[in-house]
């Protein structure tokens, strides 16, 4: 019996963003194991991949003692961020279309398969207790739904009217952005996604870990990070899933403070939704006001626990319904708040 882990580890070994790897013929297979022109197309296409290219040097990891293997494995990962180093360009230029769509009320969705499509709805899951959002504001679709996050759907990333479907249910519109995430670069639901989405005039990213990838071709704002062949051969939920984590990190974290969700390096904008968050809200409005404890508190009371409110009317002097008057004014930027709170 094959449990939901292994399920998922066969398509995270496969390809981590959904790709399906040629399955070898087992007892009783029958015909439908016996290898077709497709599948003959599909092994072609994944050989040209850098990302599911074969590394003789590792051939005999196996035998290497634990240390040694952990030793390469940690080399392996800090070529990672290098890789998107090189792509900073195109990711500053995308975060910047993505915070100007979102400023009109737009959404950032992701669309992915496997390990990619997973990392998407984590991204998005963080977004409300960080940065405060609403639940739809940030949306993670992963191919075949939320049993994939877990488990395996068979075929799910193959299907690129399931990507459309995807898109219809939550109502995409031209002010939303659609990210589709895929280590090959040809994942049908992740390129299904982001045509979709560009022929509804949304904004679309491409994110993908193989130069010359289709995904980036079909976006407006393509990204390539090209981390190599991997430890173990294509699985690429290891430097490609790391290299889109710390992709779709910069997405999120730096849109949210072109938003104006942060006041500097602060999360103003948190949602205090429990006792860790609390003890850090409070430590928040410290670091930003320098207010003592009680004076904290008192912020906190008046404000209904909104950190953002509280700063202000510590710094500017206010009381709570003129700092939420002021935030409304300046669009939720507590630092343009401020300005026209003091100018007077």
């Amino acid at each position: 019996m094959t449990s939901s882990a292994d399920a998922a580890d066969t398509t995270d070994a496969a390809d981590a963003d959904g790709t399906p790897a040629p399955q070898p013929a087992g007892p009783g297979s029958g015909p439908a194991s016996v290898p077709g022109p497709g599948h003959r197309t599909l092994q072609a296409q994944l050989e040209t991949l850098t990302t599911e290219a074969f590394r003789p040097e590792l051939s005999e990891i196996d035998r290497l003692p634990t240390l040694d293997i952990a030793k390469i494995m940690n080399g392996e990962d800090a070529t990672v961020a290098s890789s998107v180093a090189a792509r900073l360009p195109e990711i500053a230029a995308a975060i910047d279309a993505v915070a100007e769509r979102m400023s009109r009320g737009g959404r950032l969705v992701y669309a992915g398969a496997g390990t990619a499509g997973r990392l998407g709805v984590l991204d998005a899951s963080e977004c409300p207790p960080t940065f405060n959002t609403d639940p739809a504001q940030v949306v993670g679709l992963i191919a075949g739904g939320r049993d994939a996050l877990v488990t395996s759907v068979e075929g799910a990333e193959d299907s690129k009217e399931l990507a459309a479907e995807d898109l219809d249910a939550i109502a995409l519109t031209a002010d939303d952005t659609v990210v589709g995430v895929s280590a090959s670069g040809r994942t049908p639901y992740a390129i299904g996604a982001v045509e979709h989405a560009r022929a509804r005039g949304a904004l679309t990213v491409g994110l993908a870990c193989n130069a010359g990838s289709a995904l980036a071709a079909a976006a407006d704002h393509g990204i390539e990070v090209v981390v190599g062949p991997e430890l173990l051969t294509g699985s690429t939920r290891l430097k490609a899933g790391t290299a889109q984590k710390l992709v779709l990190n910069m997405l999120s974290t730096i849109t949210m403070i072109r938003l104006g969700k942060t006041y500097g390096n602060l999360m103003v904008d948190v949602r205090a939704s429990n006792d860790k968050l609390r003890a850090r809200s409070r430590r928040i409005v410290a670091l930003a006001t320098g207010a003592t404890d009680e004076e904290i508190e008192r912020a906190l009371a008046a404000t209904d626990g909104e950190v953002k409110n509280a700063v202000l009317t510590l710094l500017a002097d206010v009381d709570g319904p003129t700092a939420a008057r002021l935030l409304e004014e300046n669009g939720g930027h507590l630092r343009a708040a401020l300005e026209a709170g003091t100018s007077g």
